[in-house]
């Protein structure tokens, strides 16, 4: 399955203390800290005016509640899709973010109990799909590893962190285009 060549906006969740520390969160529900609360609220001004018609989040609390401060500013509800969960990073959650998650990117190593990178970029792709038949344009509110794997899929070099509560607008092309809310 590939990726439907429809643009959609992206935002990852505000920052928590786990993001704070360096360490992976994976499918453990970290809530935002009051950094990632303020976050959260500065992407939704940003997002205020692009003309949203349907929001589409990951059920953990940390997206879910950055998605819920746009959904406040633009009247729209938040639908969850499962899918969008982040990727369990099994015996490494809780952990420091090291090499192993670059090795684990490279599809070279997966932690005990983990999903694998292919796994979670099929997951991401199927997720994105059902969010991309909603009414256009969508913002999709997610977490860090979701979007490596989907910028894998976009013909972009998979392993660059993306910005806490920074909007994406991502366009179709070969590769992809990512664009900052800030520079439309």
């Amino acid at each position: 399955m590939s990726l439907l060549h429809r643009a959609f906006w992206f935002l990852r969740h505000g920052e928590t203390d786990w993001n704070a520390q360096g360490l992976s969160q994976g499918n453990i529900d970290i809530p935002l800290n009051e950094t990632g609360r303020a976050q959260a609220l500065a992407a939704a001004e940003m997002m205020r005016h692009r003309g949203i018609a349907s929001i589409v989040a990951s059920p953990l609390s940390r997206a879910h509640d950055t998605a819920l401060a746009v959904a406040a500013l633009t009247g729209h509800t938040v639908q969850l899709d499962e899918g969008l969960r982040e990727v369990s990073f099994g015996s490494q959650e809780g952990k420091p973010m090291v090499q192993w998650f670059n090795d684990w990117v490279a599809g070279t190593y997966t932690p005990e109990d983990a999903e694998s990178f292919t796994s979670l970029r099929t997951r991401a792709v199927a997720a994105i799909n059902r969010a991309l038949a909603q009414p256009a344009p969508v913002l999709v509110v997610a977490h860090g590893a979701l979007f490596r794997a989907l910028r894998a899929e976009m013909g972009l070099e998979p392993n660059v962190r993306t910005a806490n509560a920074m909007p994406f607008f991502c366009r179709p092309g070969a590769p992809w285009e990512l664009v900052p809310a800030a520079e439309l």
